[in-house]
């Protein structure tokens, strides 16, 4: 008698670990730090090239794209009884002990230690509660990357609001998930055409509602996974990387033009800011697609070297910025007069360590904890993995249960 092996279920893979997320991640953050060594060492303002290192920035995309699909696909499989409802309170309370110890050291080093980022009380406790995107001049030297992870934890934050919003598209109603989550970006764009009065140096358009289609990139991502089967015709066009690469790169190289912004920190018109929001979603849509719905090996960003660095991959994003302040003083290099691939270099060769030693001393220590914490108030509970929803700075976690 011949055994039968029963094609996998949509969604059977959606909460599963994807090891070549982890070292996307870790791309990411080196290319948010090349961009930022890029504009301080003046390598921006070179021809062609200059757009290109200054359009690195576009890693935050990858990133809001992950945290997108990573958090968000618990509550896809949840709509369609594919996984138990995720805990808002067991999530929270991860999100915090993930993102606050590890940040917190690094803004009590760097204003304490670094002599040009310092400042009051309202620079303290805009930066240790993360708020930096709604209070004027708060984004310091050595923490000006700080930003996006402002935005990110505005994410964090409304996503359980968010799905209870949609919880009512469950079962039978799960399809139309999908076309209210599209309207819903569609809707997003019309944020940088708002004209909202702030005070000097806040920007409307770096909160939330601007980077909502970068998030829904992934969001998209996490609907499908839980909707479709590998068969499927979406999931096939999906899940080919020369295509997917193609748009990735169309969508980079148009990035690097006038269509998404001026080049340096001029502000871009409403309609640059729009198109910028439009291309990184595409862009993290197709760098992140192959590898959530795809069945194959990606060896490159599965490789140990990678993986590594995609555990580390939230200490270089929060160190490399005051680890760039110091290289300049300490290797005898002016600001913005070249030596780009020199600043580069050492930048990485300090920031890496630096973050392995954040996670070592810090993150995986705070993660142990609360897990063991979360383990005593279950009294023997099933952890049902389904509420364990983590972002695109966790890799400690997916890593240790894919171990």
């Amino acid at each position: 008698m011949t055994a039968t092996i029963a094609p996998p279920r949509p969604g059977s893979h959606v909460l599963g670990f994807v090891p070549a997320l982890e070292g996307m991640r870790g791309l990411a953050a080196l290319g948010v730090l090349l961009t930022h060594v890029a504009f301080q060492t003046g390598a921006t303002g070179t021809p062609v090239f200059g757009r290109i290192w200054g359009r690195f920035d576009m890693a935050v995309a990858v990133f809001f794209g992950l945290s997108g699909f990573l958090l968000w696909r618990s509550h896809a499989a949840a709509a369609r009884g594919l996984a138990p409802a995720p805990s808002t309170i067991r999530y929270l309370i991860n999100r915090a002990a993930r993102i606050l110890p590890a940040y917190w050291v690094v803004v009590c080093a760097v204003l304490l230690l670094l002599p040009q980022a310092g400042g009051g009380l309202r620079v303290w406790l805009a930066n240790l509660g993360l708020v930096q995107v709604f209070v004027p001049l708060t984004l310091t030297d050595g923490m000006t990357q700080m930003w996006s992870l402002s935005v990110e934890v505005a994410f964090y934050l409304v996503l359980p609001a968010f799905a209870f919003a949609l919880v009512w598209l469950r079962g039978a109603r799960a399809g139309w998930r999908i076309p209210v989550l599209l309207g819903l970006t569609a809707l997003s764009f019309g944020w940088s055409f708002v004209d909202i009065a702030t005070p000097d140096g806040v920007h409307a358009d770096n909160w939330l509602p601007g980077y909502f289609p970068w998030f829904a990139a992934g969001m998209l991502l996490g609907e499908l996974a839980a909707a479709c089967g590998p068969e499927s015709v979406v999931v096939r066009w999906c899940s080919n990387r020369g295509l997917m690469a193609a748009i990735a790169a169309i969508a980079f190289f148009l990035s690097t033009t006038n269509l998404a912004g001026p080049e340096g920190l001029t502000r871009a018109e409403p309609w640059q800011h729009a198109l910028k929001m439009g291309l990184g979603g595409i862009l993290g849509f197709a760098l992140l697609a192959p590898l959530v719905l795809g069945s194959g090996k990606h060896r490159f960003l599965e490789s140990p070297p990678m993986l590594a660095v995609g555990r580390w991959s939230y200490g270089i994003f929060i160190w490399h910025v005051a680890v760039l302040s110091i290289v300049f003083p300490v290797f005898g290099v002016v600001p913005f007069s070249g030596r780009f691939v020199y600043v580069l270099i050492v930048t990485v060769a300090l920031s890496i360590p630096i973050a392995s030693a954040s996670y070592a001393l810090v993150e995986e220590p705070v993660r142990r904890a609360v897990r063991h914490w979360e383990s005593a108030r279950a009294v023997g509970g099933p952890n049902t993995g389904a509420s364990e929803a983590v972002s695109p700075l966790d890799g400690a976690a997916r890593t240790a249960r894919a171990q």
